[in-house]
């Protein structure tokens, strides 16, 4: 089972995993949770704690099966219809630098 400290880790990964702020994973929650408290979570460097009913509504918000966050937030796991969908990364790519040959080819 995963410490409770894994929760702010869960956060913060899902929130960059999926490339949206804590206002769009609020709005995602329907306002069942709000902004200031997705950020107190991701901001969290020790453990956080959260309640069985806020489980359910994180879950939404960051796109996971409730019980992913339950394990982490060290709740009592549910029944989840959910449980056997992936929610592997999604990697976005990143360019720092433009390719050499646009570069040549625009200079």
């Amino acid at each position: 089972m995963l410490p409770a400290k894994d929760l702010p880790d869960l956060v913060r990964r899902r929130l960059w995993e999926l490339g949206m702020s804590v206002q769009e994973a609020s709005r995602r929650a329907r306002g069942t949770i709000a902004p200031e408290v997705l950020e107190r979570l991701a901001r969290s460097r020790g453990r956080a704690f959260i309640s069985a009913r806020l489980a359910g509504h994180l879950a939404r918000a960051l796109d996971v099966p409730e019980n992913r966050v339950r394990r982490a937030a060290d709740l009592p796991e549910v029944p989840d219809p959910r449980a056997d969908v992936p929610t592997g990364p999604h990697l976005r790519l990143v360019a720092t630098e433009p390719a050499p040959d646009r570069a040549a080819g625009e200079a």
